[in-house]
């Protein structure tokens, strides 16, 4: 079953606190009705549930954190011990030990700001379970159909970026159709493939600090999932086909997504 259009976000919305009385009152009116949209909202609260569980928020980890302390303390020390001598004059960003210390201290902090909201391991737990997910509960699109320009514009106004949706049916990758989920935190498309009888959950969001374009493909409770970057989105593909097909798909949909290639 497919849940209302219309409803989409507001279920979102429902889940987050968002929305004012009225909507809220009408939202809950509507599951009561609506056997698709309940069950979408009882997705959505397990997927919240999951996400404030234990060990799912993260704080600085500790190398980080002594990189850091080591390098202020390393970039106060001239200053202090100059500032008996040049105490008119000297300015501590001028000292090459000090910049140099300010620099590692900028290193870590980017290293640690372009680290996900989520570990690798617990964010690849929630992209299976979503895949998984939307297998049981007949949940898999929520537009149907295997054309690019129906599928892309269909999320126009649902989330804030505009996912590459290419046609792959000709080299054995049939475009099925897209629907929303939610993915550490956010909103995101999910693009439907198959690969004979598989189906292939593709799920976008916008890229987190530096990520390699190359395919990292990897294997998870007996799922195969690959992670690339491309034209600063963040890709990651959930399949139970084997990773060396999974990397083809991530090939073939990088290949045919560039600009070059896209109609």
């Amino acid at each position: 079953m497919n849940t209302c259009s219309d409803q989409s976000l507001l279920l979102h919305g429902l889940i987050d606190g968002e929305l004012d009385a009225a909507n809220n009152l009408a939202v809950e009116a509507h599951v009561k009705t609506c056997a698709a949209c309940a069950d979408e909202l009882q997705r959505l609260e397990t997927v919240r549930a999951s996400l404030s569980a234990d060990g799912v928020s993260h704080t600085m980890p500790a190398a980080v954190r002594n990189r850091v302390d080591a390098a202020l303390q390393a970039a106060t020390a001239p200053v202090r011990d100059n500032a008996r001598l040049r105490r008119s004059s000297h300015r501590p960003w001028r000292s090459p030990i000090a910049s140099g210390a300010l620099v590692a201290l900028a290193a870590s902090l980017v290293l640690f700001v372009a680290t996900p909201q989520l570990t690798t391991a617990s964010l690849q737990d929630q992209l299976v379970a979503n895949h998984v997910r939307s297998l049981l509960a007949n949940h898999v699109t929520d537009i149907a159909t295997s054309n690019r320009h129906v599928v892309k514009p269909w999320f126009n106004g649902r989330i804030e970026f505009a996912p590459p949706v290419p046609e792959l049916a000709a080299q054995a990758f049939p475009l099925v159709g897209g629907r929303l989920d939610y993915v550490d935190g956010q909103v995101v498309p999910a693009i439907v493939y198959h690969r004979r009888l598989h189906t292939i959950n593709l799920f976008v969001r916008p890229a987190r600090g530096i990520l390699s374009s190359a395919g990292f493909v990897t294997r998870r409770e007996g799922f195969s999932l690959v992670r690339w970057a491309q034209d600063g989105l963040e890709f990651w593909a959930v399949s139970d086909i084997e990773p060396d097909e999974l990397r083809q798909f991530q090939r073939l949909f990088a290949q045919d997504s560039s600009p070059s290639t896209i109609p």
